[in-house]
Order: C-alpha cells, then sequence, then structure tokens
C-alpha cells in the first residue's frame, strides 16, 4: 500500500526492490564462479542506500563497493559483516573512518600507499586493495609499478592487499580492443600478486564473459536496471519508475507556439499536458531534443507513457515543468492530476538518457529530493 502522501505527490519514484534483488542475483549468476559485489556509490544511483543495501544484503550480497569512506561509514551499520571497499582510498585526516567502521581503503596510487602504510604503523594491520591501471588512465599504480612493488623485497609484511582491482574503459563494447589489452595488462598485474583475489569486470565486464570475471565481479548499473552492454537487448528487470502529475491540460491552436523560446510550433490543434517536472529533478533540460538549440545529437526528444501509450515530450524541460503532447489520446482521458510516466517499465531509463545525449547512470544518479519514494517487494 502507498501512503497518502504518495498519492497525492507532485512527482514520486517507485523503487521495485524485488527487482533490485533479482538483478543482483542474476548479475551474481552471470558471474559463474567469482561473486559478485554489490555497488552503493551515490546513495545508491539515487535510490536510496538505506532502503537498497539491506535488500542487497538479504539477497547475498557481501561485498560492496561506495565511492569515499564518509558513504562507508553510513553504509556500515546496514550491512554488519560485509566488506566495505573505499573506491577513493585514504586521505590524511580520515583515516579514523576506516578503523572505526572496519573499511577497506583502495590504494589508488604511491601517495595514497604512503598514507596507508603510516596509518598502519601507528594503528596495527588493517586489508586494503590494490588498484591498477590497465588502460583507463584514471587511477591506479601503473602494471609496472604494481608488479615492481609485488617483487620488491623491501615491501612491508604489513601491506599484504586482500584484493587486486582494475577497471574496464570500454566493458560496454563487446568488440572494443580497448577490453583485450586491459585483460592482458591485468592478468600481468594480478599474477605478480598470486594467491590474492582480482577484479576486473564492471557491468559490462561480466557480459565479456568468464574470462573478466576472475575472483570478484562489480556490477553497478545493471543491477539497478540500466543498460551495460551498448547495442544489446537489456536483460535486467527495471527498478525505478519515475512519475509526475498532470497540473494542467490546454489546447493550442495551430500555428501557435509554446515553451521558451517558442521551441515548439505545431500544425495542428494540439493538447498539452502540462507535467510538474523539470531539470530540478533530474529531469535534464538536455532530453527536450532538438528544442534546445545548444545541442542537436537527436531531433527528437524524450517520451512520456499516459493511458497505454508513449506521448512525446514537447517544448524545453524548465526548472518545475514539462510539456508533453496528449492529442492522440481520447480527449476526456486525460485530465489535470493524472500522473504521467517519465521513465520505468514502460519508458526505458536509457531511452530517456539517449533523448539528451547521456547515460542512465546520470538521470538516476540526479534524481532530487522532490520526489515522493514509495518502495515496493521489501523483505
Amino acid at each position: 500500500m502507498h501512503e497518502p502522501e504518495f498519492l497525492s505527490a507532485s512527482n514520486r519514484l517507485i523503487i521495485d526492490l524485488a527487482a533490485l534483488a533479482d538483478n543482483w542475483r542474476a548479475m551474481n549468476e552471470r558471474s559463474g564462479t567469482a561473486s559478485a559485489a554489490a555497488v552503493l556509490k551515490a546513495d545508491a544511483y539515487g535510490l536510496g542506500i538505506a532502503e537498497a543495501a539491506p535488500a542487497l544484503y538479504a539477497a547475498g550480497a557481501r561485498d560492496f563497493f561506495v565511492a569515499n569512506a564518509e558513504e562507508g561509514a553510513e553504509l556500515r551499520p546496514l550491512v554488519p559483516d560485509g566488506r566495505i571497499y573505499i573506491l577513493a582510498g585514504m586521505w590524511p585526516g580520515n583515516e579514523e573512518l576506516f578503523f572505526d567502521n572496519d573499511l577497506v581503503p583502495i590504494i589508488n596510487s604511491e601517495e595514497q600507499l604512503a598514507v596507508f602504510m603510516a596509518a598502519l604503523s601507528e594503528r596495527g594491520d588493517h586489508p586494503c586493495v590494490l588498484h591498477v591501471d590497465t588502460g583507463m588512465n584514471r587511477l591506479g599504480l601503473s602494471v609496472e609499478e604494481a608488479v615492481a612493488l609485488a617483487n620488491d623485497p623491501a615491501r612491508p609484511a604489513s601491506f599484504s592487499p586482500v584484493l587486486i582491482m582494475s577497471h574496464l574503459a570500454c566493458g560496454d563494447d563487446p568488440k572494443h580492443p580497448m577490453n583485450v589489452y586491459q585483460l592482458e595488462r591485468f592478468r600481468a598485474a594480478a599474477a605478480a600478486f598470486e594467491g590474492v583475489p582480482a577484479s576486473l569486470a564492471n557491468s559490462g565486464g561480466v557480459f565479456l564473459g568468464k574470462d573478466y570475471h576472475f575472483d570478484l565481479t562489480r556490477p553497478g548499473i545493471a543491477v539497478y536496471g540500466g543498460e551495460a552492454v551498448d547495442g544489446a537487448v537489456n536483460p535486467m528487470k527495471p527498478v525505478v519508475t519515475a512519475e509526475a502529475r498532470i497540473i494542467q491540460v490546454r489546447t493550442v491552436p495551430s500555428g501557435a507556439t509554446a515553451s521558451y523560446g517558442a521551441s515548439a510550433r505545431f500544425s495542428r490543434d494540439t493538447r498539452i499536458a502540462t507535467v510538474a517536472i523539470g531539470y530540478a529533478d533530474g529531469y535534464h533540460r538536455s532530453v527536450s531534443g532538438g528544442g534546445v538549440t545548444l545541442r542537436q545529437a537527436m531531433p527528437s526528444g524524450a517520451y512520456g507513457f499516459l493511458h497505454g501509450r508513449k506521448v512525446p515530450h514537447v517544448g524545453r524541460v524548465t526548472m518545475d515543468l514539462s510539456l508533453f503532447d496528449v492529442t492522440d489520446l481520447p480527449e476526456k482521458a486525460v485530465r489535470a492530476g493524472d500522473y504521467i510516466e517519465l521513465f520505468g517499465r514502460n519508458v526505458a531509463v536509457d531511452d530517456v538518457a539517449r533523448a539528451g545525449g547521456t547515460i542512465g547512470y546520470e538521470l538516476l544518479t540526479s534524481l532530487g529530493h522532490r520526489y515522493h519514494r514509495s518502495y515496493i517487494g521489501g523483505a
């Protein structure tokens, strides 16, 4: 049952925790002999870590990745015996968060290695992960630095990583030669740390097959229902449905315009539904399509879903309002107060993202605070 506040909200999210858990289980199964972690950074991709983490824990996840130590401290009470990895690593001043909350820092550089070793000298042994850059050129020691570290006879015994990891740059493109290049580089680094578990695959990497799975996979967007592989049918269950209330329905005569910049011009009498959603809610201005003259990546914008059919967005998305053409629906079917689906079961979040020249990750992590959230399918 939805709460009364949900039933009257201007905009709202339905978050299916059962689908979230099923998606994680599916990715864990696809990981073969490897285990799948759960990535919970950015407030669980905008869904809410307080609700998503227990659902994934109940599904069987025991390894969790978040962006920084603050996120890790928030996650700790939700997964009492889970292992929490911190992607940003440890820096002077936040060591206490790692030791107090049993967080595992990912060592991304020589500087972070020095910080970590200094912390060990003061506080005693603590697990860590070594991040190796195999071609992303974003974070990590080079393969050569990692191999030299592994073979350094002066390496302190207290430096004993529990995982060696890297990150795929092109995992969403199965045919990209970068994948094989990074795999070969990662194998060389992992071999230098014999016996240490290894992790390479993100969501796209899981779909690349067993060569990329190693010991631990790190699916993110796929667990949240998004596309992990370009140009392929998405097998994941939708997790998030975003809806917004229609404030007004009006008829605009043929030849008239609507929205800022008179960006929508109509060649027929057109019924317009004005909807309480805008870029302040993470429904990006760019999904307006050709109505935004600064971006011409796609000629048409996003669609909503209302009373059994898709309806096109028209004009420009504004801060709080968006317009949808409902002319092709029966006149009496659309009323002020109805809810239109922005994305969810009937409009894929990635299709809306493509209309805005972006990716599903950005839409999900941009969801604003004005949505009333309703969680279904939880334990």
